[in-house]
């Protein structure tokens, strides 16, 4: 499975947010298709909320991919692209 450590900038990130500024997802409809059918998971649980607010130290899986949720300046962790 792909790992992907994903730096979030402030203290939360919508799940939606987090597909579409991963790529993991194209566009918001595309998001909300992923969360709606129960293709992605939270800390292993099934989500279904697309403005589930996520936190550092979370972990989200979608579609063979796992991303690992860290703070802002947390060591190892790259930069988040800038969400338009």
């Amino acid at each position: 499975m792909e790992t992907i450590d994903f730096e979030i900038r402030g203290e939360l990130i919508t799940l939606d947010a987090l597909l579409k500024a991963t790529g993991l997802a194209g566009s918001g409809g595309a998001a909300k298709v992923l969360i709606a059918t129960g293709k992605v998971q939270v800390d292993g649980r099934e989500e279904l909320r697309r403005g589930a607010k996520l936190r550092p130290g979370q972990v989200v899986a979608v579609q063979g991919v796992r991303v690992h949720l860290r703070a802002e300046g947390e060591a190892g962790a790259p930069t988040a692209p800038e969400l338009a």
